[in-house]
């Protein structure tokens, strides 16, 4: 599983030009699974997200996590993450888990992010076109990954 989260001051989401959902002060998380991760993994991943310390303290110090600040959350799946471009100019996917599985695995991810979160949360659909809008805050951008 691989994971790119953004910290953000704002980010919506489009679906076929229809508003799908916007969040405030929080994270994007865009992720991709990987044809070797299994189910076990996804409550760690989500809760590490939640609990990553990113956010300014009083002090302008990365010390509070999204928990910490009550932030929105957008999850977004993306199995470009697993591009692999070592072999020339056109990515190949083969790394990447395939579709049917993987919508059931970003399913499960966007379950435990309402489980184990009460704030606001955006969720993309899974193979569709999507229109992001991202307002970086930072930049912060943190790549957490599973490379087996």
């Amino acid at each position: 599983m691989k994971l790119v989260v953004q910290r953000v001051v704002r980010a919506c989401l489009r679906i076929d030009g229809v508003l799908k959902g916007s969040i405030d002060k929080g994270l994007v998380v865009f992720v991709g699974f990987g044809k070797n991760d299994h189910e076990t993994l996804i409550e760690p991943m989500v809760r590490k997200i939640l609990k990553l310390r990113i956010f300014a303290d009083a002090q302008d110090r990365m010390n509070l996590s999204l928990l910490d600040i009550s932030g929105g959350l957008m999850v977004i799946s993306q199995f470009t993450l697993y591009a692999n471009t070592e072999g020339g100019n056109r990515p190949d996917f083969l790394q990447a888990m395939n579709p049917q599985e993987a919508e059931t695995f970003f399913n499960k991810f966007v379950e435990t992010c309402i489980n184990l979160y009460s704030g606001n949360i955006v969720s993309g659909e899974f193979g569709r076109q999507m229109l992001v809008e991202i307002h970086n805050d930072g930049p912060v951008t943190i790549i957490i990954g599973r490379e087996k």
